[in-house]
């Protein structure tokens, strides 16, 4: 049985890995950090989970209960917990924060957890993961076939729009209920901290990638998940460019090639990543959508944690998609 710990269990990403891992057969949760919330029960944050934990949150870590542990706390903070708070060797890391996704010039063993890309690291010994970004994911598996197979010779064009889970748990001016329903808006144009990250695989996949990749992220009003529609320049037809995706994918356990425009309901509530395909007057669209709390983040870390300790890639993610 694996033993985790989490820090940083009051928000939305914690919230959705509790959930998970209370559900996995080989995982025992033995505690939940949170400094402010310290005694309550789980239950009272994170009330879905009624019936399913009597866990209660606490301020201390006690490294020598677990065998993993996960970080869902905000940008900035994992590195400085780390540093302040000696992790034992023998403890794995697994962290949903953006601290350790950029090889940065700073020295640490992280691998970047996107396993399409970094599953063989992973299966191998790694003992340190960060994961992917939420946009990142959707936007780097759309794009990974055509950079393995060096075909990107043209600027790239996304659009990606995102449920309001992906802000996190704490209220801001732009995640009120009043201002989110019935409202579309975007941000960050040009500049989403995500693109540093799909910029770096794309790089390692294709050595001479020289395009410019233009990422318009947008607010959208509902919940969760993310559509994130890409275009560009290519020459290869359709039926070359699906045969490829097809077997970039083909022995992975959740991303998927589909005939069909993909709706965001086909893959919320799960860990599935669903890509479709189309040539129009010589640019190849690609739509991928995902779950932005699973694939986005929690289901993707416990897809990592089955690999580092040897399980089935599916272990505990075999969810049903919440399409009605």
């Amino acid at each position: 049985m694996i033993r985790a710990g989490i820090i940083g269990g009051a928000g939305y990403t914690a919230g959705e890995l509790l959930r998970l891992l209370i559900n996995h057969p080989d995982v025992e949760v033995s505690w939940v950090h949170s400094t402010s919330n310290a005694g309550n029960l789980v239950t009272d944050i994170h009330q879905g989970l009624i019936g399913e934990t009597f866990l209660r949150f606490t301020d201390t870590t006690a490294w020598e209960d677990i065998d993993v542990v996960f970080f869902c706390t905000p940008h900035g903070q994992s590195r400085t917990f780390i540093k302040e708070n000696p992790i034992p060797e023998d403890v794995k890391i697994i962290d949903l924060s953006n601290d350790f996704r950029l090889k940065d010039g700073e020295e640490h063993d992280f691998v970047y957890g996107l396993p399409e890309m970094n599953r063989k690291p992973m299966v191998r010994g790694a003992k340190h993961v960060a994961n992917p970004g939420c946009f990142a994911t959707a936007i780097q598996l759309a794009l990974l076939p055509l950079a393995k197979n060096g075909l990107i010779k043209s600027d790239i064009h996304i659009t990606a729009i995102t449920g309001s889970t992906g802000a996190g748990v704490k209220p801001s001016a732009t995640s009120h209920y009043s201002w989110r329903n019935d409202n579309v808006s975007v941000y960050k144009p040009f500049r989403h901290q995500h693109l540093g990250e799909i910029m770096q695989t794309m790089r390692e996949l294709q050595p001479d990638f020289d395009a410019e990749i233009n990422f318009v992220p947008v607010r959208g009003c509902f919940s969760r998940g993310i559509m994130a529609i890409a275009y560009l320049d290519i020459e290869e037809d359709i039926e070359t460019l699906r045969q490829l995706y097809e077997e970039a994918y083909s022995d992975h356990s959740f991303t998927f090639i589909t005939d069909k425009q993909p709706d965001l309901k086909d893959v919320v509530n799960t860990n599935k990543c669903i890509i479709h395909l189309e040539k129009v007057d010589g640019k190849l669209l690609i739509t991928s959508v995902i779950d932005n709390l699973l694939k986005g983040a929690s289901g993707t870390a416990v897809h990592n944690m089955n690999l580092l300790f040897g399980l089935s890639e599916r272990t505990g993610l075999q969810l049903k998609p919440s399409a009605f």
